[in-house]
């Protein structure tokens, strides 16, 4: 049996213990880490990404830092606001270590300190707002957590990034009451957009109706234009075939024998009358002046003799 306490064995043990410090002296820290090294127990700095060296049995790695974004779910707490309602509220909160040597030592739990601050942030907000401000302020109830957070964590080497509420969750008795609002609400926008539809209705049904009435009055004008045009036309071409007429005629009575061819056609119409309006009835119309028709008479019939010679 060997003897544990020969020089042998001591330089056995020593060199096993130096090969071991040797090992333990290089640390490699992983990117987005940070690592606390303290040195007989106080704080010696803070080991940066890559590899780095440590003296065997005086260094330690008391604290190791992610320095990434973390997501903190926030517990689900009930809030009251303003008016007197009870809200079960709940978040999700991000933040980032910043500071590795402040997150180490400036709160013994920095990721409790930032979560009951959140909630306590979070039901002085909400306790300041009516039921219906809590729902259409989100972001801004977002916001003044966040600032609120911020403020707080900077000591602990904290950056609060943002925070986001996750659900607002009232009683059932108020969820029901908003569902009857809505709902009447909705029933009312369907009521008012029925008048509207029916309202433009009549006024498109009573600009169809003026129209058509303007378009039709506008066609009689028309109508009536023409045929005053069409009228006034048709006497100017009997008054022009009439001037013709009697241009000719008095063209004719110049010439030989036109002057009784003339008075040959008046007596004729002369008598074509009286025979018109002897035919209309039993009454017998006699001429004022029969020595008149006579003579008219005896020269139509001597034109007649003379053209019949």
């Amino acid at each position: 049996m060997p003897d544990l306490f020969s020089p042998q064995t001591f330089l056995w043990a020593l060199a096993i213990v130096v090969v071991i410090g040797f090992i333990k002296s290089f640390l490699i820290v992983p990117q987005q880490r940070a690592y606390v090294v303290e040195r007989l127990g106080r704080f010696h700095g803070v080991m940066q990404p890559g590899l780095n060296i440590l003296f065997p049995f005086l260094d330690r790695v008391a604290f190791r830092h992610d320095l990434r974004e973390i997501p903190l779910d926030v517990p689900s707490q009930v809030c009251i606001t303003r008016d007197n309602t009870q809200l079960q509220v709940d978040g999700i909160l991000y933040f980032q270590v910043t500071d590795a040597r402040l997150a180490s030592y400036g709160s013994s739990n920095y990721v409790i300190a930032i979560s009951q601050l959140a909630q306590t942030t979070l039901r002085s907000v909400i306790g300041r707002m009516e039921l219906d401000r809590t729902f259409e302020e989100r972001d801004q109830i977002n916001a003044t957590v966040v600032n609120a957070l911020d403020e707080a964590a900077a000591s602990w080497g904290v950056k609060v990034l943002r925070y986001e509420i996750k659900d607002l969750t009232p009683p059932k008795e108020i969820l029901r009451a908003m569902q009857q609002q809505i709902t009447a609400e909705r029933e009312k926008r369907a009521v008012i957009a029925t008048s509207e539809g029916k309202k433009q209705e009549q006024i498109n049904l009573a600009m169809g109706a003026r129209e058509a009435a303007i378009a039709e009055s506008e066609g009689d004008k028309q109508a009536e234009i023409n045929r005053a045009q069409g009228e006034a036309a048709a006497i100017l071409a009997k008054a022009a075939a009439t001037a013709a007429a009697l241009r000719q005629i008095g063209a004719a009575s110049n010439s030989e024998g036109g002057m009784q061819a003339l008075n040959l056609q008046v007596a004729g119409q002369y008598i074509e009358a009286f025979a018109g309006i002897a035919k209309a009835g039993n009454t017998l119309i006699v001429p004022s002046n029969l020595s008149d028709m006579t003579g008219l008479i005896a020269a139509a019939t001597t034109v007649v003799k003379k053209t019949g010679n």
